[in-house]
């Protein structure tokens, strides 16, 4: 039982520390939101609701200047400042930002927040064992080894709620009379108007996929609807 002791530990303090930051960042967006009362934007998320048969789709403007959408741990789906400046600029289209509530909306509604939580007790747990593992054949550079790859884990789980994420949402667009296009036009406009430097680093090392990787399974989703019987 002593010798699971540390990796128990992990767990528990994992879990722990994912909850202290669902807290911390409920509190921010809390602190830094309102809610978007734009009628353009309305109208894309009363379509969405209707898809959804529901009542409303409600979203919020978090008061940052990053270019980013993201769904809180709560349910919320929030679009930053800098974002929906560029949908005033011309930068972005109505569609467009509707396609990112969409991918929002489906981070919710598969569980992608309760399945990091889960993901992140356990990728603790498992750097604490493989940590254990491997500093006694390799001291010193075994703790290295196992970050790293606990970091790899992660990512690709990551990755994979990305795409997930990306199918719900073209889904949902679909059903709505927006369609899929939006959602690759934002795609292929993304990088430039997040000033990414995403392209340069390894695939594998991103929490989110390649965005010529993501573009091209939405239209693999189009290719295989459109001859679907």
């Amino acid at each position: 039982m002593i010798k699971f002791t540390p990796i128990l530990l992990a767990l528990l303090y994992g879990l722990a520390m994912f909850r202290f930051s669902m807290w911390r960042t409920a509190r921010e967006l809390d602190e830094k939101s309102t809610e978007l009362m734009d009628p353009m934007l309305r109208q894309m998320c009363d379509q969405l609701a209707g898809a959804l048969e529901i009542d409303r789709v409600r979203v919020y403007i978090y008061e940052i200047e990053p270019v980013n959408g993201l769904a809180a741990p709560d349910g919320r789906i929030f679009i930053t400042r800098g974002f929906y400046n560029k949908f005033k600029e011309g930068a972005v289209s109505a569609a467009e930002m509707a396609s990112v509530i969409a991918h929002e909306l489906g981070h919710v509604a598969l569980g992608h927040s309760r399945r990091r939580m889960i993901d992140f007790s356990s990728q603790n747990a498992l750097r604490t064992a493989l940590a254990m593992v491997l500093s006694r054949f390799i001291p010193g550079v075994g703790v290295l080894i196992a970050n790293g790859l606990a970091s790899l884990l992660a990512a690709r789980l990551s990755r994979g709620d990305e795409y997930e994420a990306d199918a719900y949402a073209a889904a949902l667009l679909t059903k709505a009379g927006i369609g899929i296009e939006p959602q690759i036009a934002l795609f292929e406009k993304l990088e430039a108007l997040t000033q990414s430097n995403a392209g340069k680093a390894p695939a594998w090392l991103l929490s989110h996929p390649m965005t010529h990787d993501r573009v091209q399974a939405l239209k693999d989703l189009r290719e295989k609807w459109q001859v679907a019987p």
